[in-house]
């Protein structure tokens, strides 16, 4: 696909999530994306055949986008600290916005009897995650940054208090406390003092 097509694709998947932000996964119609997108029916079509199709590739593009984040810098042997602390700012941040939260489109999606029973695309994200989250704390214990952990119960807490409050945020309102309350008890149990 040539550059113009691949600028149209990230267009289209912008519009999209705050479409699906907004009315959740089951509501949004290929017409809501072309009028959040300004594009035709034929525009659009030329890109995506489906809602489905759109939504998959956004959740693919976000998981790869943090598994290749936490990868670079690892790589780039940043400190392990300077690399959570931006993480769990950015989750912070996630946290508090309601509006762009897709936790409730996520439940949906995954929930659709057909994509539930074919393989697990939600486990397999929740896996890469975990896996990503396992060597970014590995490697903060290995530079003796990080607490000796149980890596897996660490995980299950980041990860659900994060979806927690994000499915949360959609509501009822969320104070700044609930987040960085959160976020401090975590950086307890991982940072080295």
């Amino acid at each position: 696909m040539n550059k113009k097509g691949l600028e149209t694709r990230e267009h289209i998947k912008r519009s999209a999530m705050t479409v699906f932000a907004k009315k959740g996964f089951k509501q949004v119609t290929m017409k809501d994306i072309c009028e959040a997108s300004q594009l035709s029916r034929g525009g659009l079509y030329c890109h995506y055949e489906s809602t489905r199709q759109i939504f998959q590739e956004m959740i693919d593009d976000m998981m790869s986008r943090q598994n290749h984040e936490f990868d670079l810098r690892i790589e780039q042997n940043q400190s392990a600290v300077a690399i959570l602390d931006d993480i769990l700012e950015g989750y912070k941040n996630e946290m508090l916005d309601s509006q762009s939260s897709l936790s409730i489109a996520i439940y949906e999606y995954f929930s659709i009897h057909d994509i539930a029973s074919q393989n697990n695309t939600l486990y397999e994200q929740y896996m890469l995650s975990a896996n990503t989250w396992k060597k970014l704390i590995q490697y903060g214990i290995e530079r003796q940054e990080f607490n000796e952990v149980d890596i897996a119960a660490v995980f299950h807490l980041i990860v659900f208090s994060y979806q927690g409050v994000r499915m949360y945020s959609k509501l009822m309102p969320v104070d700044q406390e609930i987040p960085s309350g959160i976020i401090r008890e975590i950086r307890k149990i991982l940072v080295k003092e």
